[in-house]
């Protein structure tokens, strides 16, 4: 299987809001759009699924226009939303029937999600009786669970049909500590199970953590593109922790490279490259200095997203 995405292009009157996007997964993995806000990565996903016009461009599964007809898709969407006023379970069961899954493999599957979510006590509530015995009562509506409880519910939805192809636009935006390692697990099991997934996310970490090739887009354009590993080792590694017995921030500076913070002698500091970097370690040997961590690194997916874009909000 494959999915190969060719010059999506999406115009609004003069304005160009995606142009000519481009990217392919020939194998199960997880691919991620990155970019502001703004920068059109909503915009192509809705496209991807048909959802939205386009005014060029394909995307092909296997060779053929992607459809829901000829390849199982799960989505989750960024604009979290469900119907305030109907059953959660009335709700689950339409979306599970929209994608063929009815009966009572349906009611397996909405039992299974609802344990591994920890969502039971919403969909499978009771009531005391009279006399005192605890009966099934109606499942709750939408408007009666918190915002992550609800995007419990929506992660269920786009799951309930065991997907082939797995898109979700900031997973993890709004949860608390807790949740978020639910859904993480959650993610890697499906990576496990050999899926194709999409990812859109402002939580850098959380890319890095998941994702083996980006796409960053900025005002409608792809400014970067690749797998992720090579793209940082083309950086080099620039980043190093040092952590010293004293002060040791003139011999730094005297080696130009750039202290960046610099707290109870341990410092992270810029360096032009590796040269650099054995440089200022044997100048500080040579001192008699003690080095307790000497740690060089490649930049951070945020700090090449940065680079790229002028600025990350982590919160958005």
């Amino acid at each position: 299987m494959s999915l190969i995405v060719k010059d999506l292009t999406k115009k609004y009157g003069e304005k160009t809001v995606v142009d000519h996007l481009s990217f392919a997964m020939e194998k199960p993995g997880v691919y991620a759009l990155l970019g502001t806000n703004g920068a059109g990565k909503t915009t192509s996903i809705r496209m991807m699924l048909g959802m939205l016009a386009r005014d060029g461009g394909e995307t092909l599964w296997n060779g053929e226009e992607l459809s829901l007809e000829k390849c199982n898709v799960g989505y989750l969407a960024e604009e979290r939303g469900l119907y305030p006023k109907y059953t959660l379970m009335d709700q689950l069961k339409y979306f599970a029937s929209l994608r063929g899954v009815e009966g009572a493999e349906a009611a397996k599957r909405i039992r299974y999600w609802s344990e591994r979510l920890e969502v039971g006590e919403y969909l499978y509530p009771e009531k005391t009786t009279r006399q005192g015995r605890k009966v099934p009562a109606p499942s709750l509506k939408a408007d009666q669970l918190s915002k992550g409880n609800q995007q419990k519910i929506q992660l269920m939805m786009a799951l309930i049909s065991d997907p082939e192809l797995l898109i979700l636009d900031e997973p993890l935006s709004g949860l608390d500590p807790v949740n978020t390692d639910l859904f993480k697990g959650i993610i890697r099991e499906e990576i496990s199970k050999g899926k194709y997934l999409i990812m859109s996310s402002h939580q850098m970490p959380t890319v890095e953590e998941f994702c083996t090739d980006i796409t960053i887009l900025d005002r409608s354009k792809t400014v970067l593109q690749g797998n992720l590993n090579d793209i940082k080792k083309g950086y080099g590694r620039v980043n190093l922790k040092l952590k010293t017995d004293r002060d040791v921030g003139e011999t730094v500076r005297a080696s130009g490279a750039t202290i960046l913070t610099e707290k109870e002698n341990e410092y992270q500091i810029k360096v032009r490259g590796e040269e650099q970097a054995m440089a200022l370690l044997r100048e500080l040997t040579a001192q008699n200095v003690t080095v307790v961590t000497f740690d060089l690194q490649e930049p951070s997916l945020h700090e090449i997203f940065v680079e790229k874009v002028g600025s990350v909000d982590e919160n958005a």
